[in-house]
């Protein structure tokens, strides 16, 4: 005990020098997470200012968060004394490995960035992507969030994502409503058309440009099948569908039109032994 009371005497410069680097360090660390913080919110508060994607401003604040934690962590370890230079490539040899082991991770971050920058889809927006269909909600460094509509929140790796087609049902102001209706070989094809039409005609979202179509769209097996494609607004597509095929069927009901079961003729023949 009497030697380590000496030394400290000795060297009880040094060792405040020490002890007042370490505290040092430590206010650097602690102010450089705040500072880091406040410029991440900043970030985003200032692109959703901007009415730029909501989903972009979370994705940018999180760089910025990982980039000033990296700064600050060097900075608190250049005021004690670990040369930086070599801890950057000590980093970066440690990066190489773990980025071999981890290569799924960078995909999703590589992926990540590219989608904010092609901007295929943006937050609120209706996708079909990664083998999952739902509104985004936000789009992070490795994933991307969607909300389905009976509420179930869907994380797809953003690798998942940009690997394959992205069907974005929102992006457009219109859309149109491809419905299929099979009537009886023995209906009045005149009419049928005129039944369809007035539907189309009596319902006050269907757009007059472009206009609707009512065809035959083929001979069935067991029906005659008309393509009935109207244009809607993107926010009416799915009201106006459902009505559309209850009107339909009310409408041909009232005309005595039939709509035929599937079915099947089978001729059976005798034939003597």
């Amino acid at each position: 005990m009497d030697i380590l009371f000496d030394w400290f005497n000795n060297n009880s410069d040094l060792v405040m020098h020490y002890i007042l680097q370490g505290l040092l360090a430590l206010l650097i660390f602690f102010i450089g997470l705040r500072v880091t913080r406040f410029l991440s919110s900043l970030t985003e508060k200032a692109i959703c200012n901007r009415k730029v994607d909501k989903a972009v401003g979370v994705f940018l604040s999180n760089i910025v968060y990982a980039l000033g934690f990296v700064a600050t962590l060097l900075m608190a370890l250049s005021q004690v004394g670990v040369e930086t230079t070599s801890f950057i490539a000590i980093l970066g040899a440690a990066g190489l490995a773990v980025g071999l082991a981890l290569q799924g991770s960078l995909s999703n971050f590589a992926s990540g960035v590219l989608i904010i920058i092609l901007r295929p889809f943006k937050s609120g927006d209706y996708i079909d992507a990664g083998g999952q269909s739902g509104s985004v909600r936000k789009i992070e460094i490795f994933s991307t969030e969607l909300i389905t509509p009976d509420n179930k929140v869907i994380i797809i790796p953003n690798s998942s994502v940009m690997s394959g087609a992205i069907v974005n049902y929102s992006r457009e102001l219109t859309r149109r409503i491809d419905l299929v209706i099979g009537v009886s070989y023995d209906a009045d094809l005149k009419q049928v058309k005129s039944v369809l039409e007035g539907v189309l005609t009596s319902e006050s979202r269907i757009l007059n440009d472009p206009s609707y179509t009512v065809a035959v769209l083929e001979l069935g097996d067991s029906s005659v099948n008309f393509a009935v494609r109207p244009w809607v607004n993107t926010g009416d597509y799915w009201p106006t569908y459902f009505d559309l095929l209850e009107n339909i069927k009310n409408a041909l009901d009232d005309a005595q039109i039939n709509i035929p079961y599937p079915q099947m003729d089978v001729h059976l023949q005798k034939t003597e032994k």
